[in-house]
C-alpha cells in the first residue's frame, strides 16, 4: 500500500452572513491560505421563506471575472440566469459550473417549485481560480444533472461517488475544466470504506457536510470541517463512522499571483480595477430577470 497523503490542516467552517444568507466558510480563513487553485468554499443550508417569492430569494444579479464559481447542489435546486443568455435550473445531485472569464453577471435563485420539494436549498459553492492565460476568455456555463453524472458504487452499497470533473478509477466526469482538476461528491454510509487515488502533484481537500469519517485510518473528522492535504502521496482513505456526505476536490496548483477583491479574482491590482471599471461601464452585459 502506498503511503497516504498527510494532513496539512483541519479547518472548521465558521458560520458567516453573506448578504443576509447564512453560510459556512472553512477557507480562506485566518488559519489557512487558499489551497491553490481553490479560492473559497461556501456551504449553505437554507430554508427558503415560504412568504417570499422565489424571484426575490437567493442571490440576485452580481458580476464575476477571472475564475469559475462552481455550485454543487445537495438538496433543492438552483435557478441560474446570466448576462450571456443562460437560463437553467439544476436540482439535487447536479452541478452548475460557470467560467466567468472576461466577465459575466449571474443570479442564483431557488427554483419556482422549491416549496414543492420541501423548501430547503443545500449547496456548496467552490471558487476555482483560472490561470492568467484564460482569465479573459469568453464566459462559459456547463449545467450537469444528477442523471448525467457518472457514479461509482462499492459492491456492499455503502459508498457512492459522483464523478463530476476529472477521473477516478477509470470513470471520467463530463465537466470540462481549464486546468487539471478532479471534483467528486460522495455519500459514505456507516462502515463504508473507499481509497481515492489522486495525482501526487495536485492540491487536494475534502469538506464534510455532515457525519463523521475516519481519514487515512488515523484521524476522525466531523461534519462542517475541511481537510487540506499535503502533496506528499497519491492516496486518501475514508471509512464512514456515521452516514456522511462530502466533497472531494483536487487540482494542479497554478502558482500565480492572486489579487481578489469582491467578485473579481485577477493577478494584479490594476486588473481588478479594470474589472470594476468594465462592470460599471456595462461591458459584462446586463441581466434582467423575468
Amino acid at each position: 500500500m502506498k503511503p497516504y497523503r498527510t494532513i496539512r490542516s483541519i479547518l472548521y467552517a465558521q458560520p458567516m452572513d453573506m448578504g443576509g444568507l447564512p453560510i459556512r466558510q472553512p477557507f480562506p480563513s485566518a488559519k489557512a491560505e487558499r489551497p491553490d487553485p481553490f479560492l473559497l468554499l461556501h456551504h449553505a443550508n437554507i430554508q427558503v421563506p415560504s412568504h417570499l417569492e422565489t424571484r426575490h430569494a437567493g442571490v440576485g444579479p452580481h458580476p464575476h471575472r477571472g475564475f469559475s464559481p462552481v455550485t454543487f447542489i445537495f438538496e433543492g435546486g438552483v435557478h441560474h440566469r446570466d448576462s450571456r443568455g443562460n437560463n437553467n435550473v439544476v436540482y439535487s445531485g447536479g452541478t452548475q459550473w460557470m467560467h466567468a472569464g472576461m466577465g459575466v453577471i449571474h443570479s442564483e435563485r431557488p427554483p419556482a417549485d422549491i416549496h414543492e420539494l420541501g423548501g430547503r436549498q443545500e449547496l456548496i459553492q467552490l471558487w476555482v481560480n483560472s490561470p492568467a492565460e484564460h482569465k479573459m476568455d469568453q464566459p462559459s456555463y456547463q449545467p450537469l444533472t444528477a442523471a448525467d453524472t457518472p457514479v461509482i458504487k462499492t459492491a456492499d452499497g455503502l459508498v457512492q461517488l459522483n464523478i463530476i470533473a476529472g477521473e477516478l478509477d477509470g470513470v471520467t466526469g463530463p465537466i470540462q475544466t481549464l486546468t487539471p482538476l478532479n471534483a467528486f461528491t460522495a455519500q459514505i454510509k456507516t462502515g463504508g470504506k473507499y481509497t481515492v487515488t489522486l495525482p501526487a502533484g495536485h492540491q487536494a481537500f475534502i469538506y464534510l457536510l455532515d457525519g463523521k469519517l475516519l481519514v487515512n485510518e488515523a484521524d476522525e473528522v466531523s461534519g462542517h470541517y475541511a481537510v487540506i492535504f499535503n502533496q506528499d502521496a497519491d492516496t486518501i482513505s475514508f471509512e464512514g463512522l456515521e452516514n456522511t456526505r462530502l466533497l472531494i476536490a483536487s487540482g494542479k496548483p497554478l502558482d500565480e499571483p492572486v489579487v481578489a477583491n469582491g467578485p473579481f479574482v485577477m493577478n494584479t491590482e490594476t486588473q481588478v480595477m479594470e474589472a470594476f471599471r468594465d462592470y460599471q461601464l456595462g461591458k459584462m452585459g446586463v441581466l434582467i430577470e423575468e
